[in-house]
């Protein structure tokens, strides 16, 4: 696998040595640079190719969003942020995750698993067969904006508070819960936590209490409904 080059962009040193403690335990990570504003990022993105940007909202002079609003082509970026108040406006800006400080390594993960999954997905969406029932259109409200979109295109909707974020080859949000959201969705889709929903079409393989993706996103399970998509499974 092809380490994934990182750039960290947060005035707080502590909070820099935790990311990059973090990319640091993980083999297929690697930190480029280590940057307390947005200035220093721009020096890097214009000499170094960078994977993945770690970026801070509250920064000196200039803040992670302006330096988003800023760029003509920006890598994968995952904010990292004590303040939620940012998470629709990060999102509009097609941002990959949005992390919370204080942050686990697992959460850190699953942030990771998400830029693999867009880099993946022309390989994944090959597999994928169309029926007549899931090439229907879905329209999607997101802030100003109405989407359309096939539900063949959709690996899996997580549940973001009020919000909802449907992950294709970019991610959607949009004010809705996620029971709305499935009861337009095509048979093709199953509800596998009370977080989320999956399109059984790119289901791999079941691992104890969670299940992966074609594109190795990792997911868990809820007991609830574990029975319920092992029913599906034998019913394929």
């Amino acid at each position: 696998m092809k380490a994934l080059r990182c750039l960290i962009a947060d005035d707080e040193p502590i909070a820099r040595q935790i990311i990059e403690s973090y990319i640091q335990d993980i083999p297929y990570l690697e930190l480029a640079a280590s940057c307390k504003n947005a200035f220093e990022v721009m020096e890097v993105l214009q000499v170094q190719t960078i994977d993945i940007l770690f970026l801070d909202i509250n920064m000196p002079k200039l803040s992670g969003i302006g330096l988003l609003k800023s760029l003509r082509q920006a890598p994968e970026v995952i904010i990292t942020t004590a303040y939620p108040e940012y998470a629709v406006e990060g999102f509009e800006l097609s941002v990959t995750d949005y992390l919370l400080k204080p942050f686990s390594i697992e959460r850190f993960l699953q942030a990771i698993a998400k830029v693999q999954q867009k880099q993946a997905t022309p390989t994944v969406q090959t597999v994928v067969s169309s029926t007549s029932d899931a090439a229907k259109s879905l329209f999607i409200k997101s802030e100003k904006k109405i989407i359309k979109l096939r539900p063949d295109d959709i690996f899996y909707v997580e549940a973001y508070g009020n919000y909802i974020k449907v992950f294709t080859d970019s991610m959607i949000l949009s004010q809705q819960s996620l029971s709305e959201f499935l009861e337009k969705l095509p048979a093709n889709f199953v509800r596998i936590h009370k977080s989320y929903i999956i399109n059984f079409e790119y289901l791999k393989l079941i691992d104890g209490n969670q299940i992966i993706l074609l594109n190795e996103v990792k997911l868990p399970i809820g007991k609830s409904y574990k029975k319920n998509l092992l029913e599906r499974i034998d019913r394929s």
